[in-house]
């Protein structure tokens, strides 16, 4: 197949997910193109060696990327937030050029904007595309610090309700990373017939080294951005109510709320939490090698109910139990796979008891946890089967039929 990979993120970004499906499909003998913008988040700043111009081409192996501009933000103002989306999903359409003669298209949708380009090229014959959804719009964005209060959120949501309807209706499918997802988005205008459920995965490469656990430290990290939707203050508060235990807690990452979560630790006095700060990608294995245990942690909202963060593949493909407070789908999984400890959410006296269960497991009984731990990754939630999944949907896409996947949900439950 010819396949166009649309994408706001991509390498030197923190994209994992874009980059492997184009260069998983390249390597399978498919033809790959990228559109994307020029790399500036997590900061929101243009990465050094770049120069923002109309269009920009690379050659990343046999995948060829075109970049476009856009307004470059991460900032809380949500005016330059908004923007950021917009520009990129205007300055992305402008590029249909660049679609033409591929045989279906693959949008990354970590926001719904980047379909703007796909959804009126098709209007006027452009090619089929499918929708890899990782975040419920408008949900994200209107129940987010930015937007929460301000007198904008219900006007965006009259305006992109009966838009993004008619994106999920003209999608030749559409992809939910979380079963709940899935059903939302079926109950939201997504045909069921064209609607299916992948899970996102990680770093197949990780090789994790029999780990024991150090009856002197119970090691628990947090990597990634460190935003108003990680409720990273009810970790904080967590830990400073089991200072009297060998828990230490590691946040590595930053974003708009880590001052404010910084202060927290420092007006309590937080002796067990140290902020490490952003670090490179190559380091990561050697960090998550030393945890015992990986935070998954979001606010407790509805739209999160049907959420499994990426960091969850990326802590369970290196063998790293989970404590997570995200409600719903995600802590479903964690409890009957059993690959580590769930917490009610923004409640620091629950996720301190499972603070206090990690820290007190046995030696013999975390060297099981963190062994099934690593065989669910690679059995569930491998990139190898993801790719399979996706190259599937494309593939049905282009030929005009539906993906059947043998292994699927209830759709009406």
């Amino acid at each position: 197949m010819k396949i166009l990979v649309l994408t706001q993120y991509y390498p030197p970004e923190g994209a994992a997910i874009p980059a492997e499906i184009a260069q998983g499909l390249s390597e399978r003998g498919h033809e790959v193109r990228v559109l994307t913008g020029f790399p500036n988040y997590p900061e929101g700043k243009i990465f050094p060696g770049y120069r923002q111009r109309w269009r920009s081409r690379e050659q990343h192996g046999d995948v060829q990327v075109l970049r476009v501009p856009l307004l470059a933000d991460h900032s809380d103002n949500p005016a330059r937030r908004i923007l950021n989306y917009v520009s990129f999903a205007l300055t992305a359409a402008s590029a249909r050029g660049y679609a033409r003669g591929v045989d279906v298209i693959y949008v990354y949708a970590t926001q719904m904007t980047p379909a703007l380009g796909p959804w009126l090229w098709r209007k006027f014959r452009g090619a089929p595309y499918v929708l890899h959804v990782q975040d419920l719009w408008p949900d994200s964005i209107l129940e987010s610090s930015m937007i929460a209060q301000s007198p904008a959120g219900p006007v965006i949501r009259t305006v992109l309700n009966p838009w993004l309807r008619r994106v999920y209706d003209r999608a030749a499918a559409v992809i939910g990373i979380a079963p709940t997802m899935v059903r939302t988005l079926i109950g939201r205008g997504s045909p069921a017939a064209r609607t299916s459920l992948i899970y996102n995965w990680a770093d197949d490469s990780a090789a994790p080294a029999e780990k024991e656990k150090d009856p002197a430290t119970t090691s628990i990290l947090f990597a990634g951005n460190i935003g108003d939707m990680q409720d990273l203050e009810t970790v904080v508060r967590a830990a400073h109510l089991v200072e009297d235990t060998s828990v230490h807690v590691t946040l590595v990452g930053d974003g708009i709320a880590r001052e404010k979560v910084k202060a927290l630790a420092e007006e309590l006095g937080c002796t067990n939490v140290t902020f490490r700060g952003s670090v490179p990608r190559e380091e990561m294995p050697a960090i998550y090698e030393a945890a015992d245990f990986s935070l998954v942690t979001l606010r407790d909202l509805e739209v999160f109910r049907g959420t499994i963060p990426s960091k969850f593949q990326g802590s369970i493909a290196h063998g790293v139990p989970v404590i997570t407070t995200v409600q719903g789908d995600l802590r479903m999984l964690v409890d009957d796979l059993g690959v580590g400890f769930t917490a009610d959410g923004e409640d620091p006296e629950a996720l301190a008891r499972v603070f206090r269960a990690a820290d007190s497991m046995d030696p013999a009984e975390y060297r099981d946890l963190r062994r099934r731990t690593r065989e669910v990754y690679l059995e569930r939630f491998s990139r190898r089967s993801g790719v399979d999944a996706v190259e599937a949907v494309l593939a049905a896409a282009a030929a005009g039929t539906v993906y059947n996947p043998t292994d699927s949900i209830d759709k009406d439950k």
